[in-house]
């Protein structure tokens, strides 16, 4: 099972009722955060996230709101006695603005690998996070901007037959089946020898800041939660999405439907946008599966049978 909490839905600044976009990831105890504004660390402490277990943040774009709070929490991450490597992934310039981060937070207990720009898909080396496959691609912003898919690949099934068939001593079925390869009395067991066929996994998708640029439907394809931006609600305000490189809730709904997601979440809403809840019509009239957003929102999403 996969936890997901949107910490924030709100876009800009910081409002007094609204976090910053922002969304956590809790699989099999380990944690994922994308993005982190100003105040990140307080809508994490509410919903008892915990800190010492982070082991990625991908950071979609440079601007204030997705990147400010990154100070505070690497600090409490290091106070949190976190020794482990701790893995940040963002667009063209992360490493220079982590770099001014560094001189802030000169002392931590750990090491931070940076991945700038990263293209295509590919999996950290990473005890646990290995299963987890990271895709990126460019999107349309005032600036660099990327978004994320991640897909949380399922471990097949334990085969006896196929163990027996395979002559695999029964002592090591429950190491393989780990994904273990195992030399034993000269002879090499690997995990293929043990599981049956490949299941199918969860695939979550988050996009913001961007226009609904026609790349996107493809990348967030056949999506179990596609998390998308929402800046405003009304098409009237098309001209101005258009002019700040933004999205409308339909225009959020036209891309869940275009890539045949499950579900949508809104989020990212303009210090304006009081009650989204007030333009759900705009969305589910393109696609009737859609959520609005709200800090603190908990999903659970489970493998297939």
């Amino acid at each position: 099972m996969i936890d997901l909490i949107l910490l924030g839905c709100g876009g800009n600044m910081p409002m007094p009722n609204r976090f910053l976009s922002s969304l956590f990831i809790n699989y099999r105890g380990r944690k994922i955060l994308i993005d982190c504004g100003e105040g990140t660390q307080i809508s994490m402490k509410m919903k008892n996230c915990g800190f010492k277990n982070i082991d990625l943040i991908c950071i979609t774009h440079l601007h204030g709101d997705h990147f400010n709070g990154l100070i505070g929490l690497l600090s409490t991450i290091g106070n949190s006695s976190r020794t482990e490597d701790l893995t940040i992934i963002g667009p063209p310039g992360i490493t220079k603005h982590m770099d001014a981060v560094r001189v802030l937070v000169e002392y931590l207990p750990y090491n931070i690998n940076i991945i700038e720009n990263a293209q295509g898909s590919f999996s950290l080396h990473n005890d646990y996070l290995k299963d987890v496959e990271i895709s990126t691609t460019n999107l349309e912003h005032s600036t660099e901007c990327i978004g994320y898919s991640f897909y949380f690949k399922r471990r097949p099934k334990f085969d006896k037959a196929k163990a027996v068939l395979n002559n695999v001593p029964t002592i090591l079925w429950q190491k393989l089946q780990s994904g273990k390869n195992i030399i034993m009395n000269e002879v090499e067991y690997n995990p293929e020898m043990v599981l049956g066929n490949d299941r199918k996994g969860i695939k979550v998708s988050f996009i913001t800041d961007t226009r609904p640029i026609s790349s996107i439907p493809e990348f967030i394809k056949d999506s179990d939660l596609f998390i998308c931006e929402a800046m405003y609600g009304d098409d009237i305000d098309i001209p101005k999405a258009i002019r700040n490189n933004h999205m409308t809730f339909s225009e959020a709904a036209t891309l869940a439907k275009s890539g045949n997601s499950k579900k949508l979440i809104l989020t990212h809403f303009s210090p304006a946008l009081e009650n989204p809840n007030n333009y759900i019509d705009n969305a589910t009239r393109v696609f009737k599966n859609t959520i609005i957003g709200e800090d603190g929102l908990e999903i659970n999403l489970n493998f297939e049978d």
